[in-house]
C-alpha cells in the first residue's frame, strides 16, 4: 500500500504529538473512549511507546515512556500534552543538507524502529529524523521524519474513526515573541510565515500553523476535523474530566485537563 497522493509533496504535515509521559494507559483510554481507533501499542527502540491515531494523511501520536527499562529521555524533557510538531521527509539526508543552509542549528539525522504485527506477522517499523536542539523551539519539539517503511503506519484498518476523526488542521503556538518564533518555525518547516489577524501564520498544505502573542512559550491549541460532531459530543458529555462547548453546528471546543490538552473540533 501506498501512501495517498496527498502526501507524496514533503515537508507537508507529517505527525502531531501528545506527550503522555509515564500516563499512557490513561491517555489510550481517554482517546478511546472518545471515539478515536487506536493502533496497539508500540514500543520504539529509543525507548518510548506510543499509540497512532491515522488518517489518510497526517496523524495523532500518544508517546510516552515505559514504566520500566530504557526510557527516553527526550520525551521526559519535554513538555506534557501537545508538544510534537513532525514535517513529513522524503530524504531525511536532504532534509538535513536543506535545513542546514537555513542557519538553524540541526542535527544529524538519526535511526529507530519499532515492531508492528500485521496479518499475524511482526515486521519493523523504520524511521529517520532530523531534530533541532531543544531550546530553539521551547514550547515543544519540532522535527522531520522520513518513513521508511511507510505500508506499516498508513494501513486501511486503522483509517475509521468510531467518532468520524479524519484529519489534522491547525496547531496554535503562543509565544513572547510571534515575529521572529514564525521566522523560525517557517525556516524549520520549509515555508513562508505570513501575518494574519492573531499573530502569524505558516501554511503546510492543509495545514496551518499559527504563532500568536502568549505568556511562556507553549503548544497551546489543536485543531481537528470529523465527519461530524455529533459522536465526538455525545462521548465528550459521557466522558468525565471533558469540557465540551459547542461552538455552532460546525465548530466545538474539547478541553482535556488531564492532558492539558484544548482540541478545536470542526465538521467536515
Amino acid at each position: 500500500m501506498s501512501r495517498p497522493a496527498s502526501r507524496s509533496a514533503y515537508d507537508g504535515l507529517d505527525h502531531v504529538v501528545v506527550n503522555a509521559m509515564r500516563d499512557m494507559d490513561a491517555a489510550a483510554e481517554t482517546f478511546t473512549a472518545l471515539g478515536f481507533r487506536l493502533t496497539p501499542r508500540g514500543h520504539h527502540s529509543l525507548g518510548s511507546i506510543n499509540h497512532l491515531m491515522m488518517t489518510r494523511g497526517p496523524y495523532l501520536e500518544l508517546v510516552g515512556v515505559p514504566e520500566t527499562g530504557l526510557q527516553r529521555r527526550d520525551v521526559l524533557d519535554s513538555p506534557f500534552g501537545l508538544n510534537g510538531l513532525v514535517i513529513a521527509s522524503g530524504d531525511a539526508d536532504a532534509s538535513f543538507a536543506r535545513l542546514s543552509r537555513t542557519g538553524l542549528p540541526v542535527e544529524t539525522p538519526a535511526t529507530f524502529s519499532r515492531p508492528v504485527t500485521v496479518a499475524g506477522r511482526t515486521e519493523e517499523a523504520r524511521f529517520r529524523t532530523v531534530r533541532f536542539p531543544a531550546h530553539l523551539f521551547p514550547a515543544g519539539r519540532i522535527y522531520h521524519c522520513e518513513h521508511l517503511t511507510p505500508d506499516l503506519v498508513w494501513r486501511p484498518e486503522w483509517f475509521a474513526h468510531p467518532n468520524g476523526f479524519n484529519w489534522i488542521d491547525r496547531v496554535v503556538v503562543t509565544s513572547r515573541d510571534p515575529e521572529a518564533e514564525a521566522v523560525r518555525y517557517a525556516a524549520a518547516c520549509n515555508a513562508l510565515a505570513q501575518p494574519d489577524a492573531d499573530g502569524w501564520s505558516i501554511r503546510l498544505g492543509d495545514f496551518h500553523l499559527h504563532v500568536v502573542a502568549g505568556g511562556a512559550p507553549r503548544f497551546f491549541e489543536l485543531g481537528l476535523r470529523f465527519d461530524t460532531l455529533e459522536e465526538i459530543e455525545r462521548r465528550a458529555r459521557a466522558l468525565p474530566g471533558a469540557l465540551w462547548l459547542r461552538h455552532d453546528a460546525a465548530r466545538a471546543t474539547l478541553t482535556l485537563a488531564a492532558l492539558d490538552l484544548l482540541v478545536t473540533c470542526r465538521s467536515s
